[in-house]
C-alpha cells in the first residue's frame, strides 16, 4: 500500500505528545488484553515479532510484545515513528534495502529485522499514539496478504479502544485520570486553560478561561518542588524540546497533591519561543503509593541495620517525616502517670527547631486520656479541636497546627509517635493514618527487639566472668587429662619398645658372649650358629626401627612414579603363598590406573602386611580381594578422608573375616596395639601403613562390620606423568675375593659413628678402593677442597655441626658435578631426602644394612 498523509486536523507534535501523556498508558505494567492482541498478530501474520509500540518524544515503548526482550528503543531507530505518519497500513518489504531504515541499529544489529508492517493506533482525540506492528527477520516480497492486512487494521483499532477505555474514571491503573490542558502564549505571558486544569490547580475557572500570567499558576506548586519544575520549564524554553515534570500542588485546604505535566515549546524560525501547549493530570494516588512503598522498603532496610534503639526510632521518624512532608516527627515514651512524653531525638524539617526532650502534655492539650485508652489522637485543627483549643497558641509556636499521636503498648507504658505538621490545618485521611500506624508498628517491633538484644547482651556480659572462670577450670582439668593420656600413650609406646628391644638385645649380646666362650674353648665349629642368631636379632631390631619411623612418618623414603597395578601383579604370587591355600586371593585392577609417586618397597610391604592381617582374621579360610581404582574426591569426600580435594588412586584390601568392633577400629593405628594372641603380633603393622600413607601425601581408612569382614583402603595422590619401568634384579656378590681391583677408585666416607666408618672402610678396601674418612661435614669439606680426586661420596644424612649430609653432597657436587653420592641413614627428615626423587647420580641405603648390600650398591654406582 502506498504511503498517504494523515487526513486529520493539522495538529502539532506537542498535541500528539500531550494526547499520549493524557492516555496514561506509558510505563504501565503488562496487561492480558494487550498481550492477547500481539499474540494474535504474530499468529495471523506469521511473524516472530509483534508489538504494541507507543511513540514518545525520545523513545518507542512497548506496551505488549512477542519475540523481543527489550521494553523500549531510542526513537532514532524506530520504524513505528514512520508508521504513525501514515493514514493506514505502512509496510517496508526489506528494511536493509530501504534508505530510510537500512542504517537503523535494529536492522544492522540484533535482532536484525528485515520486514515491517504497522498500522497506526489513533487515540480518542484523533492523534496517532503509536503502531501495532508485525515484524520479520527475513524480507517479505509483497508484504502482508489482504486477509492479514485487514486483521492488523482491525486489531489496531481494538488497541485504541482499549487505551480509550483505560482513560475513563475508575479504570485500571490506580488514578482517576483527571486531565487538564493549557496553552501558554510566551510572548504575552498569558496562560489559558480548561476547567479541569483550573480545578486541578485551584485557580478560578474564569481566570483560567480568560488567561493569566504563568506566575498565577506557579504559585500553587509546592515550595520544595518549585526549583526543579522551574528548571525543567527553562530547559524546554532554551531548546524548544519536550517538557515533562512531576510535582506537588498545594490545595486551598492545605493538602498537597501530585500532578504530572507534559508539553512542547514551539519556536519561531529564528528560534524564539512562541507557544507552550501541554497537558496536566492527577497522579496523586499512584505517586503516593510509590513513595509510601519506597519508604517502607527503606524503613525495613534501616531497621535491620545495627545501632541503638534510639537510632532506629530516629530513622523511622526521618523516613515518616520526609514521606508525608511534615515539620517534625519523633518517637518517644509516654509516662501515663506524670502525663509526659520523652522524645530522645526527633526529626525536623529544614528551618524547624528541635523539640527533643520531655514534653508536658498539659502544655499542649488534654488528649492524654485518649492515649491511655489506647486510642489514636489525630488533631486536624488545634484551634477547632476541644482537646487542644486552649493550648493552640502553644502548639502553633512549635509549628504545629495538626498532628497525630499513635499509642503503642510496651511493658505497661506507651510508646508514642509524635507527628507535627507545619502546614495549614487540614484533616488526616484514613490512608495516612494507616501508613503512620504501619511505620509505628514496624518501629516498635524493631525497637523492642533491639532492646531485648541489648538486655541479652548485658546479661551475657554479666555472666562472662563466671563463664570465663568456669572455662578456665575446665581447660585446666582438660590439660591435666590430656597430659595424663599423653603419658599413658608414651608409657605404652616405651613399654612396648623396651620389651621388644630387650628381647632382641638379649639375643645379640648373648650370641656374642657365647662366641667369645667358644673361641676361648677352641670350639670354632659352633660359631656359625651364634653368628646367625645375632644377625637374625639385629635384622628384627632394624625392622622394628623401620616400623616405628613409618608410624611417626619419619622413615626415609625413595619415592618414584610407580604403576601400582604392575607392582601388585609382581607380588601376587608371594601373597598367595603367604596366606596359604585355604584363602582365595582375587585381584581386581583398573584399566588406565593412574601412577603414584611412592616408595615401591614400602608399598609392597604395606600390601603384604594387609594381606597377612586379613589371613589372620579368617582362621577357617575365606577370600581376600585386592582392588584398585581412580578416585576424584570433591570437597565433601576429601573432607571425610582428611585429604585435599583432587585426584587419587585407591588400593583396597578386603577380607571376609571376623571384622572389628568400633572400639577396635578407633585404636587400630595405635602403635603396639594388637588383638592377636601374645607372641603373634607386634601391633606395629597398621601403624606403619598409616605413617607411610600420610608421609606419601595420602590416607588410610578402615571399613569393618562384625562377622562380615574388613576393608582397608590406602588413598595415594595421583602422579601426573608416566611410571618408571621396573628395574631388573641384580644378584648380590660376596665381598670376599675382590682383591685389588684394576678399576680402583677413591671414596670419601662421612659419618659421626666410628664403628660405621670402620666397617665401611673395610668393605671398600676388600673391593680394592681407596677410602678417606671424615667425622662431620666441616672435615669432609676440607678434604673436598684439598684438590683430592673423589669418585664416590658416602655420607650419613644426620651429621653433627652446621652441615647435614645433603648440604655436604651439594657442596661436593658444586666442586665436582660428576661425583656420585650414596646416602646412608637410619633417620632423615623428609625435607632432606624423602620429599623428592633423588638425582640420577644419587642413591640411598637405609641403616642398618648388610655389608654385602653396601658392596653391591658401591659396585653399581662405580660401574
Amino acid at each position: 500500500m502506498k504511503d498517504r498523509p494523515v487526513s486529520q486536523p493539522a495538529l502539532t507534535e506537542a498535541d500528539r505528545l500531550a494526547a499520549l501523556a493524557a492516555a496514561r498508558i506509558l510505563d504501565t505494567p503488562p496487561e492480558p488484553r494487550f498481550d492477547d492482541i500481539v499474540a494474535l498478530v504474530s499468529s495471523l501474520c506469521e511473524v516472530p515479532i509483534a508489538l504494541v509500540s507507543l511513540v514518545d518524544a525520545h523513545r518507542q515503548w512497548f506496551k505488549a510484545k512477542v519475540g523481543v526482550d527489550a521494553c523500549e528503543t531510542p526513537i532514532a531507530t524506530s520504524v513505528c515513528a514512520l508508521a504513525i505518519r501514515q493514514d493506514g497500513l505502512f509496510q517496508i518489504e526489506d528494511l536493509a534495502a530501504d534508505p530510510r531504515t537500512r542504517d537503523f541499529a535494529l536492522v544492522t544489529d540484533a535482532p536484525h529485522i528485515r520486514f515491517y508492517a504497522g498500522f497506526p493506533i489513533v487515540g480518542l482525540h484523533g492523534q496517532p499514539l503509536g503502531s501495532l506492528c508485525a515484524i520479520d527477520v527475513a524480507p517479505r516480497a509483497g508484504g502482508l496478504n489482504a486477509r492479514q492486512a485487514l486483521a492488523l487494521e482491525a486489531l489496531a483499532r481494538q488497541v485504541a479502544r482499549e487505551i480509550d477505555l483505560g482513560m475513563l474514571p475508575g479504570a485500571p491503573g490506580g488514578d482517576s485520570r483527571s486531565i487538564g490542558t493549557w496553552d501558554w502564549d510566551i510572548q504575552a505571558d498569558r496562560v489559558t486553560a480548561d476547567p479541569p486544569f483550573a480545578d486541578l490547580y485551584g485557580v478560578d475557572r474564569a481566570v483560567a478561561r480568560e488567561g493569566a500570567p504563568i506566575a498565577e499558576f506557579m504559585a500553587h506548586i509546592h515550595p520544595a518542588d518549585l526549583p526543579a519544575t522551574g528548571e525543567a520549564i527553562e530547559q524546554a524554553l532554551r531548546t524548544g524540546g519536550p517538557f515533562h515534570a512531576e510535582y506537588r500542588l498545594v490545595r486551598p485546604d492545605g493538602r498537597s497533591r501530585w500532578v504530572a505535566a507534559q508539553g512542547q515549546v514551539l519556536l519561531s524560525p529564528d528560534g524564539v519561543p512562541l507557544r507552550f501547549p501541554g497537558v496536566s493530570f492527577d497522579i496523586d494516588a499512584r505517586k503516593t503509593s510509590e513513595l509510601r512503598l519506597a519508604a517502607l522498603v527503606e524503613l525495613n532496610d534501616r531497621l535491620r541495620e545495627s545501632g541503638e534503639a534510639a537510632d532506629l526510632a530516629y530513622a523511622a521518624a526521618e523516613i515518616l517525616g520526609r514521606t508525608l512532608g511534615v515539620s517534625r516527627a519523633g518517637y518517644g515514651t509516654i509516662d501515663p502517670v506524670a502525663e509526659t512524653i520523652v522524645v530522645e531525638r526527633d526529626w525536623n524539617a529544614p528551618g524547624i527547631q528541635t523539640l527533643a526532650g520531655t514534653l508536658e502534655f498539659r502544655d499542649y492539650g488534654s488528649y492524654i486520656d485518649n492515649l491511655k485508652r489506647g486510642e489514636t489522637v489525630a488533631v486536624s485543627d488545634a484551634y477547632a479541636d476541644p482537646r487542644t483549643r486552649d493550648t493552640a497558641d502553644a502548639l502553633k509556636a512549635i509549628s504545629a497546627q495538626s498532628f497525630i499521636n499513635m499509642p503503642l503498648t510496651e511493658q505497661g507504658g506507651f510508646v508514642a509517635l509524635l507527628y507535627l505538621n507545619h502546614e495549614a490545618a487540614r484533616p488526616w485521611p484514613a490512608e495516612e493514618l494507616a501508613f503512620v500506624r504501619d511505620v509505628a508498628e514496624r518501629t516498635r517491633d524493631a525497637v523492642e527487639r533491639r532492646r531485648a538484644e541489648q538486655e541479652l547482651a548485658d546479661l551475657n556480659a554479666s555472666l562472662e566472668e563466671q563463664v570465663e572462670a568456669r572455662t578456665q577450670e575446665l581447660m585446666t582439668a582438660e590439660e591435666h587429662l590430656r597430659q595424663a593420656q599423653k603419658m599413658e600413650a608414651v608409657g605404652q609406646l616405651t613399654g612396648g619398645l623396651a620389651h621388644d628391644f630387650n628381647n632382641l638385645l638379649t639375643g645379640i649380646s648373648g650370641a656374642i658372649e657365647m662366641m667369645q666362650i667358644r673361641v676361648t674353648q677352641g670350639r670354632f665349629g659352633e660359631l656359625d650358629r651364634y653368628v646367625g642368631a645375632a644377625q637374625g636379632a639385629a635384622r628384627r631390631a632394624a625392622a622394628l626401627t623401620h616400623r616405628l619411623l613409618a608410624f611417626s612418618r619419619r622413615q626415609t623414603l625413595d619415592p618414584k612414579p610407580v604403576a601400582v597395578d604392575r607392582l601388585i601383579s609382581g607380588i601376587e604370587e608371594l601373597v598367595r603363598r603367604t596366606v596359604g591355600p585355604a584363602i582365595h586371593v582375587e585381584v581386581v585392577g583398573t584399566p588406565g590406573l593412574w601412577p603414584a609417586l611412592v616408595d615401591a618397597n614400602q608399598l609392597e610391604n604395606a600390601i603384604l602386611n594387609l594381606c597377612i592381617n586379613a589371613r589372620d582374621a579368617m582362621p577357617d579360610g575365606g577370600r581376600i580381594t585386592i582392588e584398585t581404582a581412580n578416585k576424584w574426591l570433591d570437597q565433601r569426600a576429601a573432607r571425610e578422608r582428611d585429604l585435599e580435594p583432587g585426584q587419587y588412586l585407591s588400593l583396597c584390601v578386603t577380607d571376609t573375616g571376623t571384622g572389628m568392633t568400633p572400639q577396635v577400629q578407633a585404636r587400630a593405628f595405635d602403635p603396639f596395639y594388637t588383638t592377636k594372641p601374645l607372641g603373634q603380633g607386634t601391633g606395629l603393622g597398621l601403624s606403619m601403613i598409616y605413617g607411610f600413607a600420610r608421609q606419601s601425601g595420602g590416607q588410610v581408612r578402615i571399613y569393618s562390620e562384625l562377622e562380615t569382614g574388613t576393608t582397608v583402603c590406602i588413598y595415594l595422590p595421583r602422579h601426573h606423568g608416566d611410571a618408571v619401568p621396573d628395574e631388573p634384579l641384580t644378584a648380590q656378590s660376596d665381598i670376599e675375593g675382590e682383591g685389588a681391583s684394576a678399576d680402583a677408585r677413591t671414596v670419601l666416607i662421612v659419618d659421626d659413628e666410628p664403628t660405621v666408618r670402620m666397617l665401611v672402610v673395610e668393605v671398600l678396601e676388600e673391593l680394592g678402593h681407596t677410602p678417606l674418612e671424615a667425622g662431620d661435614g666441616a672435615a669432609a669439606l676440607r678434604i673436598l677442597q684439598s684438590g683430592a680426586r673423589i669418585d664416590l661420596l658416602i655420607t650419613d644424612v644426620g651429621l653433627p655441626g652446621q652441615m647435614n649430609g645433603r648440604q655436604v653432597a651439594d657442596a661436593a657436587l658444586a666442586l665436582s658435578p660428576e661425583l656420585r653420592v650414596l646416602f646412608i641413614t637410619g633417620y632423615a627428615e623428609n625435607a632432606v631426602i624423602g620429599s623428592r626423587q633423588l638425582d640420577p647420580n644419587m642413591a640411598l641405603l637405609t641403616k642398618p644394612f648388610a655389608m654385602d648390600a653396601l658392596a653391591s650398591r658401591v659396585r653399581e654406582m662405580l660401574a
